[in-house]
């Protein structure tokens, strides 16, 4: 495996390391706005799962509410948790059992529901798991409204329905899976990408989104080289889709003779790329190229959060549409792109947001945009990576107590004093041709320093600089 040379985005935690720090927090839940994550059967039971089902149910004022979930196995047992706080406060249930994440977001409004619940920990290792909240409009719930439903969790002051008030539930028909599929197939000339009869490679790794890509790709005329894309929970590698875990993957991509590698996290929110001579491009320049297209298509404003590429930024002003930036995590990502009515946003995780889809992070659409370019412009995946604007990233995560994190913070900015500072997340400095983002997870126990600039020597001194004060 290699990295593009022109763009080099490189993860600065090794795996030994990011195990210790999970395992340290493996008793603790980690309860936020986005909703609750822990290790099952240590941090994350059925009591906690039920009280948060119960928060939401409460909040949404009963009403019908979608349930899924991802393939690990633990979410069967979550589920009927979730079903017993949902009842308690008196909501109905639609079980569309195990789907994608953004799938989430499309049976919500094509059912009329009050919000949903998705039970996942995302790219978190297999012993993790958690609950997502949604909104009537299919989109996670806004930082503000979630919110709402943790103080409901801490505070235990759940809506309680008598005998003849408590919620059911139904088992809703899978077909949620063909409507997600047709709403992506709307968005591309299908035709164009059939004529390129792509051989494709598609690795799920055991997550919840084989069956719906495999389908997608099938409707795009593309012959689909299928690699653990059984919705088993049985991960064959770490979750995280990042080049550093796809290095007995991206072999496969030149041996079978594919033009692309599709790879997905376990919920299906996220997707990475291998082109064609089994080199991993970073999930940083998914989103690129997704932009790229749809720009082309619809010149229009484009919305990411603080810490993704700047190779985003460029080709928004070089199409000539606007930009701009939110802070990270999906719903912030989403708000701003209501406001500013962008025609694509998203995050350099891999995820790709196209509203004509939904608000969620799509990889379905990311595929479909990515194929389309590949037959429009009839190159293949590798050139079309060495076109875009050259940059190199390092990301990297430190361990840094909470109560030292504002002081840390402070000294950093003082560090560059000629660097325009944004405190919306954390802290983000930006120079003339780098720009350097702290900020601590929302998801795992660590700080994230994120670094871009010309060269991978700069990214690397910058964060080096950020690591000592912290």
């Amino acid at each position: 495996m290699s990295f593009v040379s022109h763009n080099t985005y490189t993860y600065c935690l090794s795996r030994t390391v990011r195990a210790e720090l999970m395992a340290a927090v493996s008793s603790e839940l980690i309860v936020s706005v986005s909703g609750i994550r822990g290790v099952v059967g240590d941090s994350l039971t059925p009591e906690p799962a039920a009280r948060f089902a119960a928060a939401l149910g409460t909040y949404l004022h009963g009403g019908r509410v979608v349930v899924a979930r991802d393939s690990r196995p633990s979410g069967e047992m979550l589920k009927h948790a979730v079903f017993a706080g949902l009842f308690s406060a008196g909501c109905h249930v639609d079980d569309i059992g195990v789907v994608p994440t953004p799938t989430v977001g499309v049976a919500v409004r094509n059912l009329g529901a009050a919000g949903a619940v998705m039970i996942t920990a995302s790219h978190n290792p297999a012993p993790w798991n958690g609950l997502k909240l949604f909104g009537p409009d299919g989109a996670v719930l806004s930082a503000e409204k979630g919110k709402q439903v943790q103080k409901l969790f801490e505070s235990g002051q759940f809506a309680r329905a008598t005998w003849d008030k408590v919620g059911s539930g139904v088992r809703v028909p899978p077909d949620v899976l063909e409507e997600h599929a047709q709403l992506v197939l709307d968005q591309v000339h299908v035709a164009v990408v059939a004529s390129k009869n792509f051989r494709v490679f598609l690795d799920a790794n055991g997550g919840a989104g084989g069956p719906l890509g495999a389908r997608l790709l099938q409707e795009l005329g593309c012959e689909v080289v299928q690699h653990n894309c059984g919705a088993d929970g049985n991960f064959a590698h770490d979750p995280e889709p990042t080049p550093a875990n796809l290095t007995d993957v991206a072999p496969w991509v030149k041996q079978t003779g594919s033009a692309v590698g599709f790879v997905l996290d376990p919920d299906a929110d996220r997707l990475a790329l291998i082109d064609e001579t089994g080199t991993c491009v970073s999930e940083e320049l998914t989103l690129a190229l997704a932009v790229k297209h749809r720009l082309r298509e619809q010149c229009g404003p484009v919305v990411v959060n603080m810490s993704t590429s700047r190779v985003i930024q460029d080709l928004a002003e070089r199409a000539g549409g606007t930009f701009s930036r939110s802070a990270v995590g999906e719903a912030n990502v989403v708000e701003r792109m209501r406001g500013t009515k962008a025609v694509i946003g998203g995050e350099g995780n891999g995820g790709v947001i196209d509203p004509r889809v939904g608000w969620v992070r799509d990889p379905f659409i990311g595929m479909a945009l990515i194929l389309s370019l590949m037959a429009e412009d009839n190159r293949p995946l590798s050139e079309l990576i060495a076109a875009l604007p050259t940059y190199s990233m390092l990301k990297t995560k430190f361990a840094v107590p909470r109560d030292r994190l504002a002081a840390a913070l402070a000294a950093i900015e003082k560090k560059w004093p000629e660097a325009t500072a944004d405190k919306l997340d954390g802290l983000r400095l930006d120079g003339p041709d780098w720009w350097l983002h702290v900020r601590p997870s929302n998801t795992e126990p660590v700080v994230r320093v994120i670094a871009e600039a010309p060269t991978a020597e700069q990214a690397a001194a910058l964060c080096k600089q950020a690591e000592e004060l912290l």
